[in-house]
């Protein structure tokens, strides 16, 4: 989207796995989107259901991350994320596997978001299903948003 010059980042949800990924493993394949969402390439999208479950994540005792570790994760991350409310029901989504995804989905229809980025198989099942959103892995979103973004120097920037 293009606004007085300007181009919109696309706003996309990220499912768990994927922000947490990007968060804890600074050299690992998926740091790249924390780089990108801090610099305003796009905009992750929270729910109170997926913010929810990435709190507790992160609290997971495998991380054994301390509690001030988690609120520092959680900085580099939720001020950069667009809040969006969800409905409790959610109408005409297509069927998932695992019903713990069905979050992503709600969020992403809410949200009218441009992607959804996963790892979940069940997710990644459901590619062309979900009106106005691309369902994507990592490797797929860093390959579109590489399409999408403008020429460095661009008046579009």
């Amino acid at each position: 989207m293009v606004a007085k010059g300007r181009v919109t980042p696309p706003r996309v949800v990220l499912d768990t796995n994927t922000v947490v990924s990007a968060l804890l493993f600074g050299s690992g394949r998926l740091a790249w989107l924390r780089l990108a969402w801090q610099a305003g390439q796009f905009i992750p999208l929270l729910g109170h259901e997926t913010a929810a479950e990435l709190i507790r994540v992160l609290g997971y005792p495998r991380f054994k991350l301390t509690r001030a570790e988690q609120e520092a994760l959680l900085a580099d991350f939720l001020p950069f994320a667009e809040v969006v409310q969800v409905a409790a029901s959610m109408p005409d989504l297509p069927d998932v596997r695992d019903s713990h995804d069905h979050k992503f989905l709600a969020l992403a229809r809410a949200a009218d978001a441009e992607v959804l980025v996963g790892g979940d198989q069940g997710l990644l099942a459901l590619r062309g299903q979900l009106q106005r959103t691309r369902i994507q892995t990592a490797t797929g979103f860093a390959d579109w948003l590489a399409q999408k973004s403008p020429p460095p120097g661009s008046d579009l920037q």
